[in-house]
């Protein structure tokens, strides 16, 4: 009965939940190039991948793509441009999205 008990205990803790990893790029333009803030972020509690892309008269201007806290998809429309927040939730998932809102 010991050896059951230990071998589940040892199941137990070797089952490791790997973290959410998520692009970041706190401006990234149309050229398809980071230009500030490219790096890796781990989700923390409640925090999902998140880009957001800026539009000007149906043309892409820029993204953003972060972890973001209580994130929730989203499309508005501030000032001529239309801001529209994708989330995702498994690894780089908001790097590869991206590329399909560029072509």
């Amino acid at each position: 009965m010991d050896r059951c008990f230990l071998l589940l205990l040892f199941l137990l803790c070797c089952s490791v939940v790997t973290p959410l990893r998520c692009i970041t790029c706190h401006l990234r333009t149309q050229t398809d190039r980071c230009r500030r803030g490219f790096g890796i972020c781990v989700a923390q509690n409640h925090e999902t991948c998140m880009i957001l892309k800026i539009y000007q008269d149906g043309t892409l201007q820029l993204s953003y793509l972060v972890c973001q806290r209580f994130c929730r998809d989203l499309t508005y429309k501030f000032q001529d441009r239309t801001y529209v927040h994708k989330c995702c939730n498994y690894n780089y998932c908001n790097f590869k999205t991206l590329k399909y809102f560029y072509s």
